[in-house]
């Protein structure tokens, strides 16, 4: 029986000159390029879809609506007539609107400043990690998960001038009650209970960028002799700055449109009214027979816009200063 020997060099040669070939079931690169380039618009669409329904055209809605005079009749019918900025010069002459801004200003620095400092002690201090921490850093959330009218009505009974517990507690060490709901007071009132609610997000925003922040640079401080203090101002604040700018960004944003809790307590009355309670008031009014101004409410709606924008652009120039 004869064998057959092939020449090495020509079996490569044949290999090398040899087409190659494709299987039949994978496409042309092309036909792939498109099939990925489809697939990539699959999945963004739902996300733009999302956007332009629920963000863009109510937005160009508001702008259009601060641009023209709506009433209730021209808002069914659609034909308000156009009047510029007329609209935007009265509310910002109107003799309330300095006085409102100025008290949306102190109800949003001063629930800002008291949420921050007092979630970034409770941060600081869930942070060792003590017997019961995770129980007791689990009820701090409490106030976040309860609805907001259940919070809201809850502080309103506390503040009772008559019967609440606030001024109950304060008369066991001598103090007179306080008419906490009252015109004068009702800013604060809600500024308190607005605190309340937002501590738990900073605890919970603050206390994940301290778990990202290395052991080893405490335990080096403290072999150099830092205390405690030292730690926290050398350490601690500083590697915690770009959570905190996140942190008081998205606090500002909620609490400039606070309205809920407010609109519950005290229905905008008083040093209560903000920005935000005003809008609210004019859009759907306070009773049956009230006045409604739709383009006035769009005018305060697109101010609030114009002021987070401004904090949102500030945030951004700040983190590229950073980072330059």
């Amino acid at each position: 029986m004869r064998t057959v020997t092939r020449n090495p060099a020509v079996s490569t040669l044949e290999r090398r000159t040899a087409p190659e070939t494709v299987p039949a079931s994978a496409p042309p690169p092309r036909r792939r390029h498109h099939l990925s380039r489809w697939a990539g618009v699959a999945f963004v669409a739902p996300l733009v879809t999302y956007l332009v329904v629920f963000y863009a055209y109510p937005l160009a809605e508001n702008v259009s609506m601060s641009l023209h005079r709506f009433t209730r009749a021209t808002y069914v019918t659609g034909e308000a007539p156009f009047a510029g900025t007329d609209i935007y010069r009265e509310v910002l002459t109107a003799p309330q609107f300095w006085p409102i801004m100025q008290q949306t200003a102190i109800f949003v620095v001063g629930s800002l400043v008291f949420q921050y400092v007092i979630g970034l002690a409770l941060a600081t201090y869930f942070h060792r990690h003590f017997p019961l921490s995770v129980l007791l850093r689990g009820l701090f959330l409490v106030p976040w998960l309860l609805p907001i009218i259940v919070s809201a009505t809850t502080w309103q009974w506390m503040m009772d001038a008559d019967s609440g517990i606030v001024n109950q507690f304060l008369g066991a060490f001598g103090i007179d009650p306080v008419w906490w709901l009252s015109a004068d007071n009702s800013l604060w009132a809600v500024m308190i209970a607005n605190i309340w609610l937002g501590i738990p997000f900073n605890l919970v925003i603050l206390y994940s960028g301290l778990q990202n922040i290395s052991a080893e640079l405490y335990e080096a401080a403290a072999l150099d002799g830092a205390g405690p203090w030292r730690r926290f101002w050398s350490i601690t604040f500083p590697l915690l700055r770009p959570v905190s700018a996140i942190t008081l960004l998205l606090g500002f944003v909620y609490t400039l449109k606070v309205v809920d809790i407010i609109w519950i307590m005290t229905a905008g009355a008083g040093s209560s009214q903000t920005l935000a309670t005003w809008a609210y008031g004019m859009a759907f009014g306070k009773g049956t027979s009230a006045v409604i101004e739709y383009s006035q409410a769009s005018v305060v709606g697109t101010i609030l816009l114009l002021v987070a924008l401004l904090m949102g652009l500030v945030y951004l120039a700040v983190q590229r200063k950073e980072e330059a």
